[in-house]
């Protein structure tokens, strides 16, 4: 049985702290995993070896029996390595292989991150792990790097990754609601997208993300909304505030006016000596509400004053007349 040195297969020294060890796992494991290098069993088969090195010494129970070893090892080839190793002395006591740790979900998303590889993400399975070497095995146990037996691989379903693809909408799309054709990782989906969605809704595609493995479900696509900015209104929340232009005199006399909504035009009042800037509600004309869309937001109308462009000598005269009378 041949010593397998750990420590150069991930490329650090013996005495390497944790993070320098998960670090190395994770640049040589994204180099040589199988969804990266498709039908290469030269990469299948280094991706095989550095997971097994760093389940062997990422594990602190482990990793110290493996120093062990490997000093008494060292020891014996420093010594010309006559005769037979004693391998026996190191042999995994029965059940021992028991203990092996899985490394879940959580601790590979951490490893890895939640993106995975490159634009065609990660798929969320250990596709071509295999079995552990001859040495892992007798040493610390049989099963595979992620903790299954070899009986029970196949019957372990494990579920594809959620995954997130960003999309933006006008606001005039997500006040009606809209449809988009994505096309993503292979596939062509049509999605709806639902009233009333904000910067930063997520609307979930279920079953349209990573592909599950040993007959798990595939996850989730989540689709991340930006609503891209409007012209002609502003939004917070459900709410929407649009500027309104009123003439000098309908503003100090009253009258109506004619507004332009996201569902059309409307007539709105306008109270006699309206100010600047003032705000008219209109009550239900804004954004649909996302968890509700039968109800929805308010429009605020805000007024600008604007003055008239020609005016005849006499109405200026009337107008300092006024004026006079105002400030006096």
């Amino acid at each position: 049985m041949d010593f397998k040195d750990y420590y150069a297969i991930l490329g650090v020294s013996s005495d390497a702290e944790d993070k320098v060890i998960k670090k190395a796992y994770q640049k040589l494991a994204k180099k040589y995993h199988p969804d990266v290098n498709p039908d290469n069993k030269e990469a299948e088969e280094k991706f095989k070896e550095v997971t097994e090195a760093y389940q062997a010494i990422s594990d602190p129970e482990k990793r110290s029996k493996y120093d062990e070893l490997k000093q008494n090892y060292d020891a014996w080839k420093k010594r010309g390595g006559r005769g037979e190793f004693d391998w026996n002395r190191w042999q995994a006591r029965p059940g021992e292989g028991t203990q092996t740790r899985t490394m879940t979900p959580e601790e590979f998303a951490e490893i890895f991150g939640d993106r995975g590889f490159g634009d065609r993400g990660f798929s969320g399975g250990f596709s071509g792990a295999g079995d552990f070497s001859d040495f892992f095995s007798t040493i610390f146990g049989g099963g595979d790097p992620f903790g299954q037996s070899r009986s029970n691989r196949a019957a372990r379903a494990q579920v594809g990754r959620d995954l997130e693809l960003e999309v933006s909408v006008t606001l005039e799309e997500a006040y009606q609601g809209t449809t988009r054709l994505i096309d993503f990782d292979d596939k062509r989906i049509q999605a709806k997208i639902p009233k009333g969605v904000r910067t930063g809704s997520k609307v979930r595609l279920a079953g349209q993300g990573g592909a599950g493995y040993g007959g798990g479900a595939n996850g989730d696509l989540y689709l991340l909304i930006t609503v891209e900015k409007n012209s002609f209104f502003d939004r917070e929340g459900d709410d929407l505030t649009t500027e309104v232009p009123v003439d000098f005199y309908k503003a100090a006399l009253g009258g109506e006016v004619s507004i332009i909504t996201l569902a059309g035009e409307v007539l709105m009042k306008i109270p006699p000596k309206i100010q600047a800037k003032a705000k008219l509600r209109l009550k239900g004309k804004g954004m649909p509400r996302l968890e509700n869309p039968d109800q929805a937001g308010d429009l605020y109308a805000q007024i600008s004053i604007v003055l008239p462009r020609e005016m005849s000598a006499d109405e200026m005269d009337d107008l300092r007349a006024l004026a006079e009378r105002y400030h006096n």
